[in-house]
């Protein structure tokens, strides 16, 4: 198993390029739960992996906390990538309405916001990702991977 990795990013620039890195190491097929509090930098992050996948501009990329769920069609490097944000869901049941069991399945990252609060229906394996601020700077990220 991998060992856990840990960075820490001082502004969303470098938490974009962080998320940049990241997604140059992830396979064509990855579920990815990013989780961390409010204003964590969870969509940040996300926004460095889409756009290294797909190509998409940074700017271009925004939490689906009201659709649940953006699809984005592979760019350069082959990939499709399903962005999900369950922070509106209460209950696990709400779960099974979005068919994520099909996008499971599908040649495709998988990144999911606020996953964590419902870990029995993510599928393994999956990388975990956690972002935390520190209150002595709102600015700085703490970004931990366990594979």
């Amino acid at each position: 198993m991998e060992p856990v990795r840990s960075y820490t990013t001082s502004s969303a620039e470098e938490t974009i390029e962080l998320g940049r890195q990241l997604a140059r190491g992830l396979p064509k097929r990855a579920v990815v739960l990013l989780s961390g509090n409010l204003g964590a930098g969870k969509t940040t992050l996300a926004k460095g992996i889409v756009s290294e996948l797909t190509g998409s501009p940074p700017d271009d990329i925004v939490s689906p906390t009201f659709t649940l769920i953006h699809e984005y069609e592979p760019g350069p490097a082959g990939t499709r990538v399903y962005h999900i944000d369950l922070y509106r869901l209460e209950r696990t049941e709400q779960i099974s309405t979005l068919g994520l069991d099909e996008i499971f399945d599908q040649n495709a990252v998988v990144l999911i916001e606020w996953g964590e609060r419902f870990l029995e229906t993510m599928p393994q394996p999956r990388i975990e990702i956690c972002l935390k601020t520190p209150a002595s700077n709102p600015d700085q990220r703490h970004v931990t991977i366990a594979p």
